[in-house]
């Protein structure tokens, strides 16, 4: 088949195939399947092994197996709920099947005398073992001993889908593909790499025959998985890449600074910047001499400068003659960067604006104008700053605050304001979260990255003590102590509201328990139940030591600055992620006194909740601590994926399959420059949803 039929095939509806009719192909949409290629990559999350059948007297609870015997007898239970009770029998022993949802006909069916076979978990039930509504097929006579050559793949489904259809028609798909699926890694690469067939591969993940990597974690390790591996990876890897260069086609003013303003500000400032502040920004002043966009982001620990670095930008940016848009997720932190950048800029004679959603409607009118104009140099905002009525007139460079609260789309919405006579603003990127190097390689390959790897002189390392919650009490009474001294104490907790399921600590009773401990002083809380109005009032008190303990949730891991909060105190450490706890650590000690955080958890702890924990104990380097919770937890926890729901990877998974990345680049490279025509296939073969917002 040639090049072009195959490719047109991969495109083909899911209607093509037999028994998927128009309300399925509904139904597959909401799994983001609308072509057969879609269906063909829509790859298992678990296996199952239903290779072997386990005599009856063999079973042991908490697994699921296939079994079979001969029915014994069927009938309908009556208590708590109704339920029908199949037993069935072999040579060995017996077990009994229970169906809480059957029909008559289903009961006709399992008659006395019949065989059955079944898969499902063994469970302890009240007199005996059972299963409880498992896949199971009914047999005249004794069943065939072979049962599957392969494992079973077990898909992600959606409503009206059941496991049996969507085996089927993936079955069918794979039938139908079968040599007519396009190779897209050049053969050179392919042959150099030893990599399999697309084909081979497809059947394989769809279906691992049994061998010696049956059931272990090696199973990734097989050739079919590998390949598949590598060529996920590569299609993120050249999504970077063409996004680069595609931002790299458009055209920012090139900033050349007409003044002295950034000795200005340098002049003016009460401390000397650290070296690794100086050299990001040269760096950041070097990308935009130049007309290429820069998109570049600045990662360091909290506390360690990237404000100054950003106001350094926008003093050059500024004396180019061109405005500043900064972006902070909300109210409560554009107002903390409002008042930085008004005392370092005020003085120099430069307007610096505010505009939120907050502000009455007059100082929004002035605040739009005063932009509009051009009278604003500097504007610091919320999501305000995407509304259609603010118009900038010449907006040259976006600083984007804590990066990962933001969409793409809210980014691109803000870029497009700066967009005049083809030209748009430079981006800076600023995150608390350090970026694993691994990482970085692999999905922030489109932008330049800077890290800020000093703290300011002056600022002590926070110690850190991990104690069990059976010595609450003492916590509580240190507590006392620091807030007797004049400073502040955040107290957080997993949950918001006690739970039914999980022993945990909640801030609404842990905020009651401090206040009944505590009464004489002043209790806060805030979570995410709360508006985010409310929220910010609450922190502003806080901040202004109108409250002496602030419980919260993880809410305030990305928060506003409080010089006078010292202690931070961490209920259920051990169900944090190491980067999250981090992070929480670092919104105490930001003032002149020493800061402490004390690490509750309860025991037993798991092995790997010990190893976050001595890493907390032993270190305060974010990037230690990032590489760390990477090789912990995988990357979706630091890109942000488990919170939205969002899939990272099909099939591969970091930093498991980093052994591939230096063979991926090599790739990447001739593709890139050999075959640019097999870009844009593989990015929409494993990232159809990619490139949506490709030039930001």
């Amino acid at each position: 088949m040639r090049d072009e039929q195959k490719s047109l095939f991969e495109n083909q509806p899911v209607t093509t195939l037999y028994r998927v009719g128009p309300n399925v192909a509904q139904k597959l949409e909401k799994m983001g399947i609308f072509v057969l290629r879609d269906l063909l990559f829509n790859f298992p999350y678990r296996y199952q092994d239903r290779t072997q059948v386990v005599p009856l007297g063999s079973l042991s609870t908490g697994i699921s197996v296939v079994a079979q015997g001969r029915i014994d007898s069927v009938r309908i239970q009556y208590g708590r709920r109704r339920s029908m009770v199949v037993k069935i029998s072999d040579d060995s022993g017996s077990l009994m099947i229970r169906f809480f949802h059957f029909t008559n006909m289903q009961k006709e069916k399992l008659d006395q005398g019949v065989w059955m076979r079944c898969f499902g978990e063994v469970r302890r039930g009240y007199r005996s073992i059972e299963m409880v509504h498992p896949e199971y097929s009914v047999w005249q006579s004794q069943p065939p001993e072979a049962t599957d050559d392969n494992l079973t793949p077990v898909y992600p489904l959606t409503e009206g889908i059941g496991q049996g259809y969507m085996r089927s028609i993936i079955r069918s798909a794979l039938k139908t593909a079968r040599g007519k699926i396009r190779e897209w890694i050049p053969q050179s690469e392919a042959s150099r790499l030893s990599l399999s067939t697309l084909d081979d591969a497809l059947m394989h993940v769809h279906g691992p025959p049994v061998g010696e990597l049956l059931g272990s974690f090696e199973l990734h390790k097989d050739a079919g998985f590998q390949r598949l591996i590598f060529e996920e990876l590569l299609s993120h890897q050249l999504a970077r890449r063409w996004m680069k260069s595609r931002r790299q086609m458009n055209f920012a003013p090139a900033m050349q600074a007409r003044g002295d303003l950034s000795q200005r500000l340098a002049n003016s400032l009460t401390f000397e910047p650290t070296q690794s502040q100086r050299i990001v920004i040269r760096e950041i002043i070097a990308n935009m001499k130049v007309s290429a966009p820069m998109l570049r982001m600045v990662q360091g620990d909290v506390g360690c400068g990237k404000t100054l670095v950003a106001a350094a930008a926008s003093a050059w940016v500024v004396d180019s003659g061109y405005q500043v848009a900064i972006m902070a997720p909300t109210e409560l932190l554009a107002e903390q960067h409002l008042a930085s950048f008004t005392e370092w800029f005020q003085p120099l004679g430069v307007k610096v604006v505010l505009l939120t959603s907050r502000l009455p409607v007059a100082n929004q009118r002035k605040a739009r104008a005063d932009i509009r104009t051009d009278a604003a140099k500097i504007v610091v905002g919320t999501h305000a700053l995407f509304q259609e009525s603010v118009q900038f007139k010449s907006l040259g460079l976006i600083v984007i605050d804590e990066q990962h609260r933001f969409g793409v789309g809210q980014r691109h919405a803000l870029r497009e304001k700066g967009i005049d006579e083809q030209q748009v603003p430079h981006q800076l990127i600023m995150t608390a979260t350090p970026i694993p190097r691994t990482l970085a390689m692999t999905f922030y390959g489109d932008l330049d990255v800077s890290s800020i790897k000093e703290l300011p002189p002056g600022r002590i390392a926070i110690k850190t003590s991990a104690m069990t919650d059976r010595r609450r009490d003492q916590v509580l009474a240190r507590a006392k102590q620091v807030c007797a001294a004049g400073q502040q104490v955040y107290w957080v907790c997993p949950l918001i509201d006690k739970s039914e399921f999980l022993n945990v600590e909640a801030a609404v009773e842990k905020e009651e328990f401090i206040r009944a401990e505590l009464p004489d002083l002043k209790i806060g809380l805030v979570h995410g139940r709360i508006k985010s109005s409310e929220r910010d009032k609450i922190m502003e008190r806080f901040r202004n030591r109108e409250i002496d303990i602030l419980v919260a949730t993880t809410v305030i891991e990305v928060g506003v600055d409080v010089p006078n909060a010292s202690l931070m105190v961490i209920e259920n450490a051990e169900r944090l992620g190491l980067a999250q706890l981090h992070q929480l650590r670092g919104r105490v000690g930001r003032g002149a006194d020493e800061g402490s955080c004390v690490l509750l958890y309860r025991e037993p702890l798991s092995e790997t909740a010990k190893k976050r924990l001595s890493v907390l104990l032993r270190t305060n380097d974010g990037f230690e601590i990032a590489d760390t919770d990477m090789s912990l937890r995988g990357a979706g926890e630091l890109l942000g994926t488990r919170q939205t729901g969002a899939q990272l990877f099909r099939i591969a998974e970091l930093p498991r399959d980093m052994d591939l990345i230096d063979d991926i680049n090599k790739t990447a490279d001739v593709i890139m420059k050999d075959y640019p025509a097999h870009v844009q296939p593989l990015i929409q073969r494993w990232l159809p949803a990619e490139g949506t917002y490709s030039d930001v």
